[in-house]
């Protein structure tokens, strides 16, 4: 066995940066310095940063002032590596995507020693903006969606994670034959035991065990988001935080004295996405995507749901787990997260899966020997799924191509044609309604099928209280029900349940 080819993660770190004053934070590079530092003393120690042939870097939005953090990162370690770069979007499936490029790289003999780290300090950064505009703190997520949303949805709202996640949210639930009341039981029992897990972990940020009811029962301080979502129903990211991980391989860790049980063999990953643009997929109950990059990732590591001894699935909303652990076969009451999930664990935008790693990485030091990470980016977009645990893998096992989307693309049903321009009878094939501050709803979205199939959204207007009341009092299920589309001065379509 060739044991200068086998990657294996040597150190993790992980931090929390909260003063008293939000102001006086970390910014996005200085998390990541320390993250990196910390797991340079988890591996030991020695030079570990001086020794970095690869450093690369999930991208952050908080801090748009420092574009050069990878190289500016380096120069602040005191590293020189001959590869230093960042992820191109800050999708949340960037961790693992850098994870398996790492492990291939050292496979291949390319590099030795490989470096890893995100962070983001939108706590701070929203807290110095709100200080610039005189108290009023912007949504610098809610402004950043804007400026990527395609034309027609973002008419309808629907630019943001939050505005979108709900679709699939309310699709699952009709296509799994629950009530209003059972998807959310579901919800809030996998959200309950995130909570659990994250009140044990040191890196968390909200160390607070939640019962269900607490999670899914709007209140003044759990208001409700975008339905059926609450805000302990979703990714927190307002958060200072970073993570990194070092990378090397099994021969270097042993030659630096580090002894084995301390390290974590890397296996096969796999990754596949979804079309960028939310009305071109083929449906919202489930993601094909998704579905083949998790299969395929246990199958490429001979492993199945029962080998498993932990797993981290992605959570920045409930559909996302509730998707994969239907994939998997993973129960409800299982917990489905090693550090917390991103309403507990802490949501700092692309980087969650950073921490993730860290505390996987840890979790099997003290016991198990297989751990499964999926992550997830976008509007349930991006999807990479990795293995990682105890056992040593088979000389020659990476490196390898983790690329599977020819496989998700035949997997993937027909897409049904747009008609923005349709008026009349049509189906409900998933709907949002969205609230403001007050807890009062501000309107909603369909997307709706005509008659011959095609596609199209509609608006619910905020003044029409008897369809937002059918639409979210559970009694009876929306999803597939016929309603009317008529076009107004505007142009756009407003949905309605009487002509």
């Amino acid at each position: 066995m060739n044991e200068s080819r086998i990657p294996v993660i040597v150190g993790v770190g992980q931090i929390n940066d909260r003063p008293a004053n939000p102001q006086d934070g970390l910014d996005s590079a200085g998390l990541m310095a320390a993250a990196l530092r910390e797991a340079a003393m988890d591996g030991g120690g020695g030079d570990w940063l001086a020794r970095i042939d690869s450093l690369a870097v999930v991208k952050q939005i908080s801090c748009p002032e420092l574009d050069r953090i990878p190289h500016t990162l380096a120069e602040t370690l005191g590293a020189a590596p001959r590869l230093a770069y960042q992820t191109a979007t800050p999708s949340g499936d960037g961790p693992i995507l850098l994870l398996n490029e790492a492990a291939n790289r050292i496979a291949s003999g390319e590099i030795r020693v490989a470096a890893v780290a995100g962070g983001e300090a939108l706590r701070s950064a929203a807290a110095r903006a709100a200080g610039s505009a005189g108290g009023a703190r912007p949504n610098i997520m809610r402004q950043r969606a804007s400026q990527h949303a395609y034309g027609y949805r973002s008419r309808y709202g629907l630019s943001a994670p939050v505005d979108i996640y709900p679709l699939y949210e309310n699709a699952l639930r009709a296509a799994s034959g629950q009530s209003l009341a059972e998807a959310q039981q579901e919800s809030g029992l996998i959200l309950s035991i995130f909570s659990e897990v994250a009140a044990e972990t040191s890196g968390a940020w909200i160390r607070s065990a939640r019962s269900p009811d607490e999670i899914v029962t709007a209140g003044p301080d759990n208001r409700p988001i975008a339905f059926p979502y609450t805000k302990l129903m979703v990714a927190n990211s307002s958060v200072n935080q970073g993570a990194a991980f070092l990378v090397t391989s099994l021969a270097t860790a042993l030659d630096a004295g580090i002894p084995e049980e301390q390290l974590v063999y890397v296996g096969r990953g796999a990754a596949a996405h979804e079309p960028d643009d939310i009305l071109l997929r083929d449906r919202f109950d489930r993601t094909t995507a998704m579905e083949i990059s998790l299969r395929e990732a246990m199958r490429r590591n001979g492993i199945d749901t029962g080998d498993l001894d932990f797993a981290e699935l992605y959570s920045c909303f409930p559909c996302v787990p509730k998707m994969a652990r239907r994939i998997l076969g993973w129960p409800a009451d299982r917990a489905a997260t090693v550090f917390g999930g991103l309403t507990f664990g802490g949501g700092p935008i692309g980087n969650y899966m950073s921490h993730a790693v860290v505390c996987m990485v840890r979790k099997l030091r003290q016991g198990g020997r297989t751990g499964l990470l999926f992550a997830n980016g976008g509007y349930a977009t991006h999807n990479h799924t990795i293995v990682i645990g105890r056992n040593r893998p088979p000389d020659g096992f990476l490196p390898h191509d983790f690329d599977v989307q020819a496989e998700a693309d035949r997997a993937r049903g027909a897409v049904p044609p747009l008609n923005p321009d349709y008026e009349g009878p049509a189906a409900i094939e998933t709907y949002t309604i969205a609230y403001d501050r007050n807890a009062t709803p501000t309107g909603g979205a369909i997307v709706a099928r005509t008659p011959g199939g095609e596609r199209l959204l509609a608006r619910v207007s905020a003044e029409r209280a008897a369809d937002i009341a059918f639409l979210t009092d559970g009694q009876v299920e929306p999803v597939g029900k016929m309603g009317y589309v008529t076009k107004g001065a505007d142009g756009d379509t407003t949905w309605s349940f009487m002509p």
